[in-house]
């Protein structure tokens, strides 16, 4: 049984908190706040402030230059805005905290080709600041290997729903695996990141076709605006609301996660991805 670090869990309890721009927006600074002080313990973070409409927020960026700079580089990302009316520990406190675990790995042992580690605010309103990052990188033509969404990854259940129901057939009733879910674009990298994660955690692959359009349950995270820019990118996902009952609930808390299997999906994704 993999087990959380010490860090890994004090990032979840910093990160658990109502933190949302409208409904709390002193306690989405503090987790900025807290985001942008581990991340700069790692290296030079960017700052990259936004606005789109009246709604404003910052993404938080972290290059960290790989064994082999001049690869392209993997983009990393997880919201650390919260729901409303919802501590978040699952949605999204659960894939931050993964997020700067594997920063504080992957600095000290780096991975193959350079890694950006996005934090981005404002997932909530409407994938705000994955959506104005995405765009600016594409009008820049910066390329990228694969841009991966972590979106909620710490809660298991006996029970598990699809949006399709014939999908149980194929996966299975049972939300006791992590998910990746990949556009077509990012299918010839599917296989490898489901094996190497597989050795870690049970791990399930989806491919969609058409930037997920026809399944839209499958767009509701950061990597679906890259999708649209024409990137190779996926989500890995416990399933959200497909699985976990305190879904923008209040119930969201720490309490309710299975921290071992949190252990084991950033494992995975330590191997998976350092060696992409």
């Amino acid at each position: 049984m993999a087990l959380l670090t010490a860090a890994c869990r004090k990032d979840l309890e910093a990160i658990a908190i109502p933190r949302h721009a409208s409904w709390d927006p002193v306690g989405l600074m503090a987790v900025r706040s807290y985001v942008r002080e581990q991340l700069a313990a790692l290296g030079t973070v960017e700052e990259h402030p936004f606005r789109r409409g009246s709604h404003q927020g910052v993404n938080l960026i972290l290059k960290l230059p790989g064994r082999n700079p001049r690869r392209r580089p993997l983009l990393v990302g997880a919201h650390y805005d919260g729901p409303l009316q919802s501590v978040g520990a699952d949605d999204n406190a659960s894939a931050v905290a993964a997020l700067l675990e594997l920063g504080r790995r992957w600095s000290t042992s780096p991975p193959r080709r350079p890694v950006w580690l996005v934090a981005f605010d404002l997932e909530e309103w409407g994938l705000i600041g994955s959506s104005v990052l995405a765009e600016q990188l594409k009008a820049e033509q910066q390329r990228l290997k694969l841009m991966v969404s972590l979106e909620m990854l710490a809660y298991t259940s006996n029970a598990q729903s699809y949006p399709h129901p014939a999908m149980g057939k194929l996966y299975g009733n049972r939300g006791d695996f992590i998910a990746i879910v990949a556009n077509a674009r990012a299918g010839l990298m599917l296989s490898k990141l489901t094996h190497a994660m597989g050795r870690h955690v049970t791990t399930k692959a989806l491919p969609v076709l058409r930037a997920g359009v026809d399944v839209p349950a499958v767009r509701r995270s950061d990597h679906s605006p890259f999708w649209d820019q024409g990137y190779n990118a996926l989500m890995v996902t416990d399933t959200s609301f497909l699985r976990n009952p305190h879904y923008h609930q209040m119930s969201d808390t720490i309490n309710t996660l299975d921290l071992p299997f949190l252990a084991s999906v950033i494992n995975g994704l330590d191997v998976a991805l350092a060696r992409l």
